[in-house]
């Protein structure tokens, strides 16, 4: 994919491009973002000078002293634009002020070549726009030093280079590759996106060097799930509020709500609703069974480059298939590990029956054959899973006599049921945080309101965080007949059922293991979201296969 006519360059984005080309893409191309604390610190320092104040003077007005704050002005020839925080002027000479959070650096120049390089295209940006502008500063708040950039002829070339650089690699629509083994990444807000040392070590580029864990730090925010019919959730100031018959029955602070989830006959305020979507926290939708209905949510991630590589993958029959036996392969493997780890009974032929269907799966031409092997590995696995269960006199009615569903007509199956469900909708939201199209898969192909890359991306995952759920809350008594509705031919969990197992799921969301190709330590939650964006880094080209989440 090329960009024919990429926008004006940020003189902010220049900076990242000076520190990192592969950030800038990320960041200018694609649209990513995270915050990290140095970010969030950087923002509310930047609060006063944010806020505008002033009048840009005419260049030639010789008579005018004082400063404009928060000004923005572009450069057609150099195709760029800048948000400068202070101009100062005297006369006809301006000089841009960049603030930065910190101290001076102990280097030449007393400051880094991205930050000198963005304050010399502020100027060169006001020298297009007419003014007289010589130099520039930057202002250290934590030191409150004020650091002189003068614009020499090295500098100035080195800035336009570093221009025309950036704006090739915008139009030629590849991202380039990870900086190798390099400190630059360890403070980097976006290298759990970028996965650094993860494709260097796919693409054994480190000399079999360990992989560091450049995840960021553990998100604070939660989900929050609200399943008591007739419940209402509205909006006091920075607080959702959670009422049953009028009366408040809980609270969850914005800042700490990751996602809404809403299960049965729910009702939100529009204000929640509205704000919610502000700050691009997801609402969910569930039956009361736990069937996955939908999502609400703003505008979808900004990173059309990454939809598109998606859908021409699916145009092609040879990648669909590549891509859907890997999640399979993952798939049979996992469940080998549940049947290996949760039973002292001999179930050596059926280990040995998923060995050789997994060792199949990779070798198979067509989809139609793939799903034929995926079918019978769940048979094979799904015909040993009472083996897992206590016996019916030791947690009474949890047999299992296989799978079944629409609706689940036993207590395990409706387990199974409601966290595949739960399942899919997580890997919903974050292949949508990741810039997928959640509806367009490679194993499960394409139907009406059905996300088929969730499901996808769900396969590897169900027996290692579902069914390992299901063997967890039976076999230790953690729901009971009581937790259930059982009716002639169906059967669904009760609110109390429901938050009994959502507790359990989301325990296991915040488990950390080893991550089994990496070998750091990741909570699942994490895992989720390393997968899917290995998934986009294979479809960009970077790494040669998807490596599924084998666990051990």
């Amino acid at each position: 994919m090329s960009i024919s006519e990429p926008n004006l360059l940020p003189a902010r984005m220049l900076n990242e491009h000076v520190y990192c080309p592969r950030l800038c893409y990320l960041e200018w191309v694609q649209g990513e973002f995270l915050h990290s604390a140095d970010t969030r610190e950087g923002s509310y320092l930047h609060r006063r000078v944010d806020q505008p104040r002033g009048v840009l003077p005419a260049p030639d007005d010789d008579d005018a002293i004082g400063a404009v704050r928060s000004l923005t002005l572009s450069s057609q020839r150099l195709g760029t634009i800048a948000k400068l925080d202070i101009l100062e002027y005297d006369g006809g000479v301006v000089v841009p002020v960049e603030y930065k959070r910190g101290r001076p650096p102990a280097v030449p120049n007393a400051a880094y070549d991205p930050e000198r390089v963005q304050v010399c295209l502020q100027g060169l940006i006001l020298r297009d726009n007419g003014f007289i502008c010589d130099e520039g500063a930057i202002y250290f708040q934590e030191a409150k030093i004020r650091v002189p950039v003068p614009f020499t002829p090295a500098l100035v070339a080195m800035t336009e280079r570093h221009v025309h650089e950036a704006r090739n690699m915008a139009e030629a629509g590849q991202i380039p590759p990870p900086l190798v083994d390099s400190p630059k990444c360890q403070g980097c807000s976006l290298a759990p996106l970028c996965l650094p040392d993860e494709l260097n070590s796919l693409n054994k580029a480190t000399d079999a060097r360990p992989v560091r864990r450049l995840l960021a730090a553990a998100d604070t925010a939660l989900p929050l799930i609200v399943s008591e019919p007739g419940a209402f959730i509205g909006k006091d100031g920075e607080v959702l509020v959670i009422k049953v018959k009028g009366e408040k029955v809980a609270e969850a602070k914005l800042y700490q709500t990751s996602q809404v989830n809403i299960v049965g006959n729910v009702q939100i305020s529009a204000q929640a609703l509205r704000t919610l979507m502000d700050r691009e926290i997801p609402i969910l939708h569930f039956t009361p069974g736990g069937y996955f209905a939908g999502v609400t949510r703003a505008h979808s991630h900004k990173n059309i480059e990454l939809r598109l590589r998606q859908f021409e993958a699916a145009r092609e029959p040879a990648t669909s298939l590549a891509i859907a036996r890997q999640f399979v392969w993952g798939k049979i493997k996992n469940t080998r590990t549940i049947l290996r780890r949760n039973t002292r009974l001999d179930v050596t032929e059926a280990l040995d029956h998923l060995n050789m269907l997994a060792a199949k799966v990779t070798k198979v031409p067509t989809l139609d054959a793939l799903m034929g092997y995926e079918g019978l590995a769940a048979k094979v696995y799904f015909g040993e899973l009472p083996k897992l269960l206590r016996s019916p006199n030791d947690v009474e009615g949890f047999t299992f006599e296989g799978r079944n569903r629409r609706p689940p007509a036993d207590p395990v199956n409706a387990l199974l049921s409601f966290l595949y469900g739960v399942l899919c909708k997580e890997l919903t939201v974050t292949s949508q945080a990741v810039g997928f199209d959640p509806y367009l898969g490679y194993l499960h192909q394409p139907r009406y309101g059905k996300p088929a890359l969730a499901l996808d991306l769900a396969e590897e995952f169900r027996p290692i965080i579902a069914d390992s759920i299901v063997l967890q809350l039976v076999n230790t008594g953690e729901v009971s007949r009581s937790d259930f509705l059982i009716h002639s031919n169906s059967c669904a969990l009760t609110t109390e059922g429901r938050r009994k197992v959502i507790a359990a799921y989301e325990r296991r969301l915040a488990t950390e293991i080893t991550h089994p190709t990496f070998g750091y330590a990741i909570s699942y939650r994490r895992a989720f979201e390393v997968q899917a964006r290995l998934l986009a880094r294979y479809l960009s080209g970077e790494i040669p296969e998807y490596p599924p989440f084998r666990t051990r």
